[in-house]
C-alpha cells in the first residue's frame, strides 16, 4: 500500500502547490465549488535515489492497478467528508445479499452508488425507479473497476415517499389476509381482572396508564412486559413481549403503546411481525401509539384504538363507582320489572279465568234451555196436567183405569182421581153415548 503523504512529498516537488482536486488550470473548482488559484510553475529537481526508490515514482517501482485503486480510495475517503446529494434514482438492482446497486443523475451528471445490507436495512424501503432522492454518501472507488462511486448511507424520498411506500406494501399484504377486518375485532370485557401493558419501562407511558387504571378501578392488577419501543432492536424486543404475555396467558387486555415521536421512532409498530404479533394475541389488544394524528398499522390490526396512551387505559377498565351505580339500577330495574310482569300474570290469568267461566257456562245454559223446553213439552203431555184442566181418571175397585162407560155396571165401586184429591163412588146408572147424542136408558 502507498504511504499517505501530503505537501510536495506525496507527488513530488513539481506538485507542490497544485491544488488537492484540480487540474493545474487556473480557476478551477474543487469537489466544495471554491476556485482554486492557478499553480505557480516549479522548476523540476532531480530526484534522488531514495525518491525514485519509493512506490510508483520510478519504472522500477512501479506499482499495480489494485494498489492504485486502493490508495485511491484511501486518498479519497480521508480528503471528502460524507455529503448529501440530490438526485434521481436510476437502474436499482437489489442484490440477494441486501445491497443496493443504483446510479443518481441530474440534467447533467450522474454517479454510481451502492448501499450495503447494514444500511439499507435500517432504510424503510427501496426507492422507486425515477424517484428523486436526498442521499447522505461518503466518496469512495470501486477498486475492482477503479470507478468513483458513492456509499449513500441514508437517504430521503420528496415528502414521505420511502415511508409512505414501505407503508403502502405492508398494509395492502396484511389487509389481503384479513387482518384488518371489522368481523376480527374483539369486544373488550366489562371488567378485566388483570391488564398487561407493552412497552418501555423507562417512558412515561407506563406511569400514566398505572395512574389511569388505579383512579378509575382500584381492583384491575396491572402487569408490565417491557419492549424496546424505537430503534432498529424494536420490532424483536416487541415482538418477544407480546409473546410473553400470550404465554403468560392471566391477561385479559393487552395495552400496546408509546409516547409520542418523529416517524422513524414510531417506525417499529408498522413493523410486519409486530403487526402479526398483535393481531395474534389471544385476548384484545388496544393500540396507544404516538399521537391522535399518528395511524400505525398496529392500530389498524389492534382491537381498539386509542388516541393515547391514557385514553386506552380509559377505554380497559370502567369507573368502578359508575360500575357500582350502575348494577344497583340494574337491581331496581329488575325488580321493578318482576313486579310488573307479575301484575301483568295477575291480569292476564284473571281474564282467563272469566274466558273459561263464559266457556263452560254457554253449553251448560244451552242444556238447560233444552231441558226446560222438553219438560214442557211432556208436562204437556200428562195426565196430570189434564186433570188441573178438569179432567178426572176414573178406575175401578183394583185400580184399573175406566175408559169406556160400557165397562161399568151398576152398583161398581169407582175411584175419581182428581188433581188434587180421589173420589170413591158407586155406580148407579149406565147412560151410554152414541155418535154424540144420548139415545136412551139402559
Amino acid at each position: 500500500m502507498i504511504p499517505r503523504r501530503t505537501g510536495t512529498d506525496r507527488a513530488g516537488p513539481e506538485r507542490a502547490g497544485t491544488p488537492r482536486t484540480g487540474t493545474g488550470k487556473a480557476g478551477t473548482e474543487d469537489l466544495f465549488g471554491e476556485v482554486s488559484p492557478p499553480p505557480r510553475p516549479v522548476a523540476r529537481a532531480k530526484r534522488s535515489p531514495a525518491t525514485a526508490a519509493e512506490p510508483g515514482l520510478s519504472p522500477e517501482s512501479a506499482i499495480s492497478i489494485a494498489m492504485l485503486t486502493l490508495a485511491t480510495r484511501d486518498i479519497l475517503e480521508g480528503a471528502v467528508e460524507p455529503l448529501w446529494v440530490r438526485g434521481e434514482v436510476v437502474g436499482l438492482k437489489p442484490h440477494r445479499n441486501g445491497h443496493w446497486y443504483f446510479t443518481l443523475k441530474d440534467a447533467e451528471a450522474q454517479i454510481r452508488c451502492v448501499t450495503w445490507a447494514s444500511d439499507a436495512r435500517r432504510l424503510p424501503a427501496p426507492p422507486d425507479e425515477g424517484m428523486t432522492v436526498t442521499a447522505l454518501g461518503k466518496l469512495t472507488v470501486f477498486p475492482a473497476r477503479g470507478e468513483l462511486q458513492l456509499r449513500v448511507i441514508t437517504m430521503e424520498a420528496a415528502g414521505d415517499g420511502l415511508w409512505r411506500k414501505a407503508f403502502e406494501q405492508v398494509r395492502r399484504k396484511l389487509d389481503a389476509e384479513g387482518l384488518f377486518a371489522a368481523e376480527r375485532k374483539r369486544p373488550l370485557p366489562l371488567l378485566p381482572r388483570c391488564i398487561a401493558v407493552v412497552t418501555s419501562t423507562d417512558g412515561a407511558v407506563l406511569h400514566d396508564v398505572v395512574s389511569v387504571i388505579k383512579r378509575r378501578c382500584r381492583i384491575t392488577q396491572v402487569v408490565v412486559s417491557h419492549a424496546a419501543v424505537q430503534g432498529d432492536d424494536a420490532p424483536a424486543s416487541l415482538v418477544a413481549a407480546l409473546h410473553r404475555v400470550a404465554r403468560w396467558g392471566h391477561a385479559d387486555v393487552v395495552i400496546l403503546g408509546r409516547g409520542g415521536g418523529s416517524r422513524e421512532d414510531l417506525w417499529a409498530f408498522n413493523d410486519e411481525r409486530v403487526v402479526r404479533a398483535a393481531a395474534g394475541m389471544p385476548v384484545p389488544v388496544i393500540s396507544a401509539v404516538g399521537h391522535e394524528t399518528d395511524v400505525t398499522l398496529c392500530d389498524l390490526a389492534a382491537d381498539q384504538r386509542a388516541a393515547t396512551p391514557s385514553a386506552a387505559a380509559e377505554l380497559a377498565v370502567p369507573h368502578l363507582a359508575d360500575l357500582v351505580r350502575r348494577v344497583r339500577q340494574l337491581g331496581i330495574d329488575l325488580r321493578d320489572a318482576g313486579v310488573a310482569h307479575g301484575e301483568a300474570a295477575g291480569e292476564r290469568l284473571a281474564a282467563a279465568g272469566v274466558a273459561v267461566s263464559r266457556a263452560a257456562a254457554m253449553p251448560i245454559e244451552r242444556r238447560r234451555l233444552e231441558l226446560e223446553g222438553l219438560a214442557g213439552r211432556l208436562h204437556a203431555l200428562s195426565p196430570l196436567a189434564t186433570l188441573a184442566r178438569g179432567y178426572a181418571v176414573v178406575t175401578d175397585d183394583r185400580n184399573r183405569v175406566i175408559t169406556s162407560a160400557l165397562a161399568v155396571a151398576p152398583g161398581d165401586a169407582l175411584v175419581a182421581r182428581f188433581s188434587d184429591g180421589r173420589v170413591t163412588a158407586r155406580a148407579e146408572r149406565i147412560t151410554p153415548e152414541l155418535d154424540g147424542a144420548v139415545e136412551g136408558e139402559l
